[in-house]
């Protein structure tokens, strides 16, 4: 098993006013060589967003963006002709493809918007581009990981799905559980990000935000030392 640790202060950090955001890879004006990804992840993002205040029409290419709301709701609109609006509990997939703009907006006059972004690189390039979302039964979620995101030729029921070996889980989890999370592929690995509470994963102790990539291991044990709500993404490392 080899594992990489990374405490939630050691993320890369923008504030521009309007937007506050961590990066937990290289991102933007945030660039460190040791942090370039986890395998096929490239980007994990958490964003809070002002009232009345976003991201105006922007390009993108040959990726897959999913986006997470986890309070507020987000407006999105895209060159495909989609308008729609992300809550709490929805997940959006975007295949960029050969190419797309979009826009993220926080309408609200009051409330800031609080979501990740996680860009996947894809297994192949030059896709027609699409897009998804979906509203998750969040009492799945109980003790349990709901698969949210999986792969375009193994779809999970009632997941998304996306042109990569990945997938993406979330759960929350009351205190004192011992979870055993078994990879989809061997080959793969895992980037266990932690939303809320404090886990122990690999010798290590998970507090708000921390988060480590494991691989070389086919399960991984997870202990809840206090409730917490829990992101498992799984990519290929190649």
């Amino acid at each position: 098993m080899k594992t990489t640790y990374h405490k939630a202060n050691t993320r890369g950090k923008a504030d521009h006013g309007w937007l506050k955001s961590q990066h937990s890879f290289s991102f933007a004006n945030y660039h460190n060589p040791e942090r370039m990804g986890f395998g096929k992840l490239r980007v994990l993002n958490d964003d809070i967003v002002q009232p009345n205040m976003g991201f105006g029409k922007h390009p993108h290419q040959n990726m897959e963006i999913i986006s997470i709301p986890l309070s507020g709701a987000l407006s999105h609109k895209d060159t495909m002709d989609n308008k729609r609006e992300i809550t709490v509990g929805e997940v959006q997939v975007m295949s960029a493809g050969t190419g797309l703009q979009h826009s993220e907006f926080n309408d609200s006059k009051t409330d800031e918007v609080s979501f990740l972004q996680l860009w996947i690189q894809p297994e192949t390039k030059n896709v027609t581009p699409r897009y998804e979302q979906k509203k998750f039964d969040q009492t799945k979620q109980k003790n349990n990981f709901q698969t949210l995101v999986s792969p375009q030729n193994n779809i999970i029921v009632d997941s998304l799905w996306i042109h990569q070996q990945a997938y993406i889980s979330l759960g929350n989890f009351d205190e004192g559980k011992t979870i055993n999370f078994k990879l989809q592929d061997a080959s793969n690995g895992i980037y266990i990000f932690l939303l809320e509470g404090e886990i122990s994963v690999a010798n290590e102790t998970l507090e708000t935000r921390d988060a480590i990539g494991i691989s070389d291991a086919t399960t991984v044990e997870i202990q809840t030392n206090k409730k917490s709500k829990i992101l498992v993404i799984e990519v290929p490392m190649n």
